[in-house]
Order: structure tokens, then C-alpha cells, then sequence
């Protein structure tokens, strides 16, 4: 297998940055959104118990949505949509979908009646105690909002199966869109509490489960959107065994959902074991005081702005265009994906963590610091900010991996090396918590993903993914080397300028602003003239794109 030279990627690898580049670009508007969200959430909810109680509870119906809405489930469908394109056309997609949306609606309804039920139950059993953690604030903020969120869980769900449905048919700006909606939602009425209750503890409690009703309102809204977007592409579910055509009504269900199930359960017994672990370290930041969980949570939303504008985006594309090279038997195609895919996601993503590791600082005070979140709260963040920052391309780099096993339907090994992490994981939290507290759970985190991606690539190695391993280390290295020097300096000059002290919000952010700015320009001036690839073909791709 041969790689392309610097500068000279195929029009296919042109194609999938393109695509990736616009499906990023319309998550960066749901993500600067996602940022103003936190600074409303964090100026109303503050870093205690309120925040806590809410981001808990909000963890539960986001735990099912990455499982069965954008986790293995969506995933699995994009081989089982492009098989049934193949042998009957649009018809047998449409009926094949109905079964599944029909089989996936009737387990989220039980799921949500299950887990709202047991919140409710637990709540009049904790009713009359009056002290121990039973009994504490973010316990019951907790259980009351439960069953106030679940509901939201089964249109989100829905809308991220539709919306994997769609990438398959090369659309993916207007299902990333789509998440702009919780956000405005969160934004304007976090944004009426606080104004209305002038930060008031009490007041803004009370005030939760109007805010709860509003999430669900803009799951139903989504998913009505999704559905209509579906049913234009003419691929909405048929819930009729035969078309009107009257044609052959294909295989029955329950063979159907058999191929799903038999391709997405490992992927979602590994998806559902990272979110376990995900609650279990919620969990047990609990334990280390009221300020833990809203540390870990308001840094975990900072770090999930390169996750979500990039990696995500780039995963998306690359599981469309690595399907349809599995199914064709293309494997020499399936590696150059993957390496070109690594290659940008180590170009993008080292600089992100450069900067959140440098300029955590700042970014903690833009984005949080004001109304009831306190300084305090900051300083419970900053070892947080740094060994998630660390993290950033490891996480990354998972989402571009993970489509060379499911493309070619492997679901197992991906699994395992879940599963792996996850046992690493949760070891290494009950290790660290204790001398690192909040900031332990968050290194933890950090090493089980490294595992994680060395387990992968060995696996992939063993199958005859022969990727280019010193390019892929020359970029990683070159990345860490050109964001090291750029990053430094640039924060060497921010602290030099910025004044001592606490300053005006505004002079703040232009203060960071050119220091990222600065950083950004060097980074890519510096990798260009060490002649890296990666700048020349993101070049290629917008001189592509205005022709």
C-alpha cells in the first residue's frame, strides 16, 4: 500500500475533509452555543449542591442517548442501510427501518416507565430523613428531577438513529444543526431564572423542574424536525410489512433485528459499560464534596468543544465513506481513511490540548467565574482543566478509530478493548481520587483512553491494517512539537501583559482572544514551514470548494 505525498491527498480524502469541515462548522455553532450555555448554567447553578443535583440527573437520559441514539446502534445501522439499498432499494429500507424504530420505541418507552418509576420510588423512601447524604440537597434535586428528564431520553434517542440514517445518504450539516435546539433552549430559560431570581439558591431549586419540562420540549421539537428531514429524503420507517407497489416485504422482524442487534449489542454493551463507568465517576466525585461533580462536568463540556467540533464530525464521515469501502471489498481504502483521519485529528486536536492545558486559567474565568460560582469553585477545576486538556487527542482519536471495526461489522473487539479501559478506569479512580481528589478521576479518565487506543490499533494491526506508522508519528510528534513551542510562547506573552489581579470580563476575553489568536497563526505558520501536510491539504480542500 502506498500513501499519498505531502500536499497530493485524493480527491476521496479531499471529499471526506470537506465534508467533515462542514458538518464541523455546523457543530461549531451548536458548540459556541454550548459554551454561552455553560456560563449561564455555572452563573445560575454556581459549583455546588444545585449543579450537582441538575448535572446528575441530566447525566441519566444522556447516558441512554449515547447508547441508543448516537452510540453503537446508530452506528450498526449504517452497514444494515446500505445492505438493504443494495437488494431492494429505497422500499426495503423504508420497512426495515419501520421495524426498528417500532422495536426501538417500545424499549425506550420501557426504559424511561423503569428508571422514572425507581426515582420515584426512591424519593418517598428518603422522604422522611433529615441528614446523611440520603438527605442532602444534590440527593434530592437528584430524584425529584429524574422522572422530570427521562421522557426527553426516548426523542433523543430517536433523533440520533434518524439522524445516522442520514450521514449514510451524505447529509450531515442538517442533523448536526439540530442540537443548536437544546442549547437555545437551556440558554434562554437558565438565562430567565437567573434574571428573575437575581441568583437566588432557593428560588432557582424551585425553579428546576419548569426548566426539566423545557429540556423534553426540545427533544419533542428535534425529533419532529428529524423525522420531516427523514421523510424528504424519502427514507422515512415503513410500518407496513409490503410497499404499495405490493413487492416483496423482505425478511421478517425479527430476522431484521436480529442482524441489528447482533452487530450493535457488543458496541452497546461496551458503550454502556464507558457510561457506567462515566456515572460511576460522577459517582463517586460525590463523595468528595459538593464541588466535584460540577469541576469534572463544567471542564468535561470545555473539552468536549474539540471532541464535538472535529472528532465527531470527522467519525461521522468516515464511517459513511469506510462502509461503503467494506462493502466493496476495499480494504487498501479502509486503511488510507484511517490513516489520513489520524494524521488530522493529531493536527487539530494537539493544539486544543495545548491550549486547555495553558490557558485553562482564563478560560475557567470567562466561562464560569461571576454570580454563584465562586473562585472557590475555580480552584477546584484547575487540576481538572489540565489532565482532561491532556487527554483531548486521545479522545479524539478514538472517534476516527473506532469506524475501521464497525464498518467492516467487527463489534466484538471493540468491545473488549472497552471493557478493558473501563476495569483501568475505575481501578486507577479509587488509586487517585484519594491524593488528587476531583482531579484524579479526570487523570484516570485520560489513561484508560490512551489504553483504550493502544488496545485498537494492536488489534487493527493484527488484522493487516498496515498503517504508516512513521508518518503517523512524525505528525504526532511534530503536533506536540510545534503546539509546545507556539502554545509557550504564546502564554508566556499573555502573562507578561496580563494585568495582576482580577480585571473587566471584556478585557479579558480580548486579552485571550489574541493570545489563542497569536497561537493559532504560529501553530499553522510554523507547521507550514516545516512542510507538514496537513495545512496544504486543508488548502487543497477550499480551493476545491470555491471553484
Amino acid at each position: 500500500m502506498t500513501t499519498n505525498p505531502p500536499g497530493g491527498a485524493t480527491k476521496k480524502h479531499l471529499s471526506i475533509l470537506r465534508s467533515s469541515t462542514g458538518t464541523a462548522a455546523a457543530t461549531l455553532a451548536s458548540r459556541i452555543l454550548g459554551l454561552i450555555r455553560v456560563k449561564i448554567e455555572a452563573l445560575t447553578l454556581g459549583g455546588g449542591d444545585l449543579a450537582s443535583g441538575w448535572f446528575l440527573a441530566f447525566a441519566v437520559p444522556n447516558l441512554f442517548r449515547r447508547i441508543l441514539g448516537e452510540g453503537a446502534l446508530g452506528t450498526a445501522l449504517i452497514p444494515l442501510v446500505a445492505e438493504a439499498e443494495q437488494k431492494g432499494g429505497p422500499e426495503r429500507v423504508r420497512r426495515e427501518l419501520g421495524v426498528i424504530f417500532a422495536a426501538l420505541a417500545a424499549l425506550l418507552a420501557l426504559i424511561v416507565i423503569a428508571v422514572s418509576g425507581a426515582a420515584m420510588l426512591a424519593e418517598a423512601l428518603t422522604a422522611g430523613k433529615t441528614d446523611g447524604f440520603a438527605a442532602s440537597l444534590r440527593m434530592r434535586i437528584f430524584l425529584r428531577l429524574l422522572p422530570l428528564l427521562m421522557p426527553y431520553a426516548f426523542f433523543i434517542c430517536l433523533v440520533g438513529v434518524i439522524g445516522a440514517v442520514l450521514n449514510y445518504m451524505r447529509i450531515f450539516v442538517l442533523p448536526a444543526l439540530g442540537a443548536l435546539l437544546l442549547n437555545i433552549v437551556l440558554i434562554a430559560t437558565l438565562g430567565f431564572a437567573y434574571c428573575s431570581f437575581r441568583g437566588g439558591i432557593g428560588e432557582i431549586a424551585g425553579f428546576l423542574p419548569k426548566l426539566a419540562s423545557a429540556v423534553l420540549l426540545s427533544g419533542v421539537i428535534q425529533f419532529l424536525l428529524m423525522a420531516l428531514l427523514l421523510r424528504r429524503c424519502g427514507r422515512s420507517p415503513l410500518f407496513r410489512r409490503r410497499g404499495r407497489e405490493g413487492g416483496d416485504a423482505g425478511d421478517p422482524p425479527r430476522a431484521i433485528l436480529g442482524r441489528l442487534f447482533r452487530l450493535a449489542l457488543p458496541g452497546m454493551i461496551g458503550g454502556s459499560a464507558l457510561q457506567v463507568s462515566f456515572l460511576v465517576d460522577r459517582g463517586l466525585a460525590v463523595w468528595l464534596g459538593r464541588q466535584a461533580v460540577p469541576a469534572l462536568t463544567y471542564v468535561d463540556r470545555l473539552v468536549d468543544l474539540p471532541i464535538g467540533i472535529f472528532a465527531i464530525s470527522l467519525g461521522a464521515v468516515l464511517m459513511a465513506s469506510m462502509g461503503r469501502a467494506a462493502a466493496e471489498g476495499k480494504h487498501d481504502e479502509l486503511v488510507d481513511d484511517l490513516a489520513f483521519g489520524l494524521r488530522h485529528v493529531y493536527f487539530i486536536c494537539v493544539p486544543m490540548a495545548a491550549g486547555v492545558m495553558l490557558f485553562h486559567e482564563p478560560m475557567l474565568k470567562l466561562l464560569c467565574l461571576g454570580g454563584n460560582y465562586t473562585m472557590s469553585d475555580l480552584d477546584a477545576a484547575r487540576t481538572v482543566a489540565i489532565f482532561y486538556g491532556s487527554g483531548i487527542p486521545f479522545f479524539c482519536s478514538i472517534k476516527a478509530i473506532l469506524p475501521a471495526f464497525y464498518a467492516r461489522k467487527h463489534m466484538t473487539e471493540p468491545l473488549i478493548a472497552s471493557l478493558v479501559a473501563i476495569a483501568v478506569n475505575i481501578v486507577l479512580n479509587l488509586a487517585l481520587m484519594g491524593p488528587l481528589r476531583q482531579g484524579g478521576i479526570a487523570l484516570a479518565t485520560v489513561i484508560a483512553s490512551l489504553v483504550n487506543n493502544a488496545i485498537l490499533l494492536s488489534l487493527l494491526r493484527r488484522q493487516g491494517f498496515r498503517l504508516p506508522g512513521g508518518e503517523l508519528a512524525r505528525s504526532f510528534l511534530r503536533a506536540v512539537f510545534t503546539a509546545a513551542v507556539t502554545g509557550g510562547t504564546a502564554a508566556l506573552i499573555f502573562r507578561r501583559i496580563h494585568p495582576a489581579g482580577t480585571i473587566p470580563w471584556m478585557a479579558e476575553f480580548l486579552l485571550f482572544c489574541g493570545a489563542a489568536a497569536g497561537f493559532a497563526a504560529g501553530y499553522w505558520l510554523l507547521n507550514w514551514l516545516l512542510r507538514a501536510p496537513e495545512p496544504r491539504e486543508f488548502f487543497q480542500m477550499l480551493r476545491r470548494r470555491a471553484r
